[in-house]
């Protein structure tokens, strides 16, 4: 192991991959790793290979095949009223020991790291198989994943799966996210190829495609630009239309945290420039509110974005993304950046930016957002408090163009004096001969 090293890689991609062959298991911080990994290695963050395994039965046939993604959103405590969150990618690397096939009944357990593990339970009935639940267990004791935790015991959370009516000797497929949120952790399973109940050992090449890939396919069209159309140039999608989100600690409460804005997401797409929309009366909100972070999780058919903020005690900041867009068709684009220091404002007060904002996430995903506010900290009686106003908000931001034109006339002037005072030596120069 790098024991030198403070960070572990964070993002499945393909310099990701060899080092994830090495380490066994793959993890951000949300503090510097990732900007460690972009800035040295430069590659982006276009996640097109999965977690596979393969699972025989006792007369060493294939009787369970995953090919799948899964990420983790663990928040941990770390002192009095203060969390840390990390981010883990199930890795390629896993161990499938517990792992069992029955006539009825099936589980595949993919253990990772130290301690760690995600479990899916199957079931058929007459032609059809289902999953009924998905168990994460983490252990708060690996100090690797887990730094300063004042817990050091393995905690658990399950979850209630949508792989419902799966036939037979068919595999489950479904490339768009997934994400449920049990207490302090959010998971995200996307790009999934699942098959349980295998026949004579052979993987089936027939599918059952999950509802959301279905719903996808169809809105997609609306909502991502195509260049193929005009090779030169893409198409300019419309303003998106504003949102207005808010979390509450549960259905009694006010909301915890608040925020307001259209959404517009441009991304590479192999080698296309796209470009799509994020609707808002299509949107499911999740996330959760703590004394140190909050979490703002979008979903959409097509999108899901996570935003993370963080305060030390006088002010707060947007401190990380985590976007998932699910094309028309390929693999699923991921970016993550959790190294920001945006949407700055004191504890008790929102930020505002009405004019268009640009975010480069990563080089290959940029957000764009319009009439944004944000409140992710002490929101009372459901509304905004006082706002901190981006500088092109501002009232000084008229200055900046007044400012370029009085710098411009000055070099302008600066070369007439030049040209006039090279003039009237040259002419001197003349005269003496």
């Amino acid at each position: 192991m790098l024991s030198s090293c403070t960070w572990k890689v964070a993002e499945v991609v393909s310099c990701c991959r060899f080092l994830n062959r090495s380490f066994g298991y793959q993890v951000i911080m949300f503090r510097c790793a990732f900007l460690i990994l972009f800035l040295a290695l430069g590659y982006e963050l276009h996640l097109s290979h999965g977690t596979e395994v393969s699972v025989n039965n006792t007369d060493n046939k294939l009787c369970l095949y995953a090919n799948l993604m899964v990420n983790f959103s663990v928040a941990y405590e770390v002192g009095v009223n203060k969390s840390e969150t990390v981010i883990l990618v199930l890795p390629e690397n896993v161990t499938t020991e517990g792992s069992a096939c029955d006539n009825t009944t099936s589980t595949l357990k993919l253990s990772f790291g130290d301690g760690h593990s995600w479990t899916v339970d199957f079931t058929k009935k007459n032609k059809t198989y289902q999953v009924d639940t998905i168990v994460f267990s983490y252990n708060l004791n690996d100090s690797s994943v887990f730094p300063n935790s004042t817990s050091k015991e393995t905690k658990s959370v399950t979850v209630k799966s949508i792989i419902t009516n799966v036939s037979v000797d068919t595999y489950y497929s479904c490339k768009s996210a997934d994400v449920r949120t049990v207490e302090s952790v959010i998971q995200t399973l996307y790009d999934v190829a699942l098959q349980a109940f295998v026949i004579n050992g052979s993987k089936s090449d027939t599918d059952t495609i999950c509802s959301a890939d279905m719903t996808s396919t169809t809105v997609a069209p609306t909502t991502t630009v195509s260049t193929t159309a005009a090779p030169t140039s893409t198409p300019t999608l419309p303003t998106p239309t504003t949102g207005k989100y808010s979390i509450a600690t549960d259905v009694n409460s006010t909301a915890c945290l608040m925020a307001t804005f259209g959404l517009q997401i441009g991304y590479k797409h192999g080698d296309k420039e796209e470009t799509i929309n994020l609707v808002p009366n299509m949107t499911e909100v999740g996330g959760a509110c703590r004394a140190n972070s909050s979490d703002l999780m979008l979903t959409s058919d097509t999108i899901t974005i996570m935003f993370t903020f963080s305060n030390d005690g006088k002010k707060f900041q947007l401190h990380a993304l985590n976007v998932t867009v699910i094309p028309a068709t390929g693999a699923p684009v991921v970016a993550v950046n959790t190294n920001m220091s945006i949407w700055a404002a004191a504890v008790g007060s929102s930020y505002m930016c009405n004019k268009e904002q640009t975010l480069n996430v990563t080089d290959t995903l940029t957000l764009y957002t319009f009439e944004l506010r944000v409140q992710p900290f002490e929101v009372n009686k459901g509304e905004f408090a006082t706002a901190v106003e981006c500088f092109m908000d501002s009232d000084l931001s008229f200055l900046v163009p007044i400012a370029v034109g009085v710098a411009l006339s000055f070099l302008i002037i600066l070369v007439l004096i030049s040209y006039l005072i090279g003039r009237r030596k040259s002419r001197t120069g003349y005269q003496s001969v």
